[in-house]
């Protein structure tokens, strides 16, 4: 059940969704909502609620024990498969079709059921990978 939207709830939503292709932490999310007047406190707190209200996943990454925060609750987030760039950050949404036909031929192969909403496959992303070959 979602709770009373307060201004500074209202803010942070607004600024995840703007930010929907983004892992970012607590802290970051604080600093760059500054303007708006929402503490750190209130940041975990209502961080905390969107994650068990669905709105937002949580995310560790390999080598780190910082935790990171993306906004899910638009459409194109909804069963959906995310890619992540181990070197910028940004996450992509992949390519329905061939997320369809990987989830399919898991289920068919591994008899694994992968829940699209929860997977991130991590990697080096096109642009990245251009930068390395210079």
């Amino acid at each position: 059940m979602p709770k009373y939207m307060t201004k500074q709830r209202k803010a942070l939503l607004e600024f995840l969704s703007n930010h929907a292709d983004e892992e970012l932490s607590a802290r970051h999310i604080a600093e760059l909502l500054n303007d708006d007047s929402i503490s750190i406190s209130a940041v975990y707190r209502n961080l905390s609620a969107l994650e068990q209200e669905g709105k937002i996943r949580r995310v560790t990454k390999s080598g780190s024990r910082e935790v990171f925060y993306q906004y899910t609750d638009c459409h194109e987030c909804k069963d959906c498969l995310h890619l992540s760039c181990e070197k910028c950050g940004k996450t992509y949404h992949m390519n329905m079709p061939d997320a369809d036909r990987l989830v399919q031929a898991l289920a068919q192969n591994d008899e694994f059921a992968i829940d699209k909403s929860n997977t991130v496959l991590y990697g080096i992303c096109k642009d990245c990978n251009k930068k390395e070959k210079l």
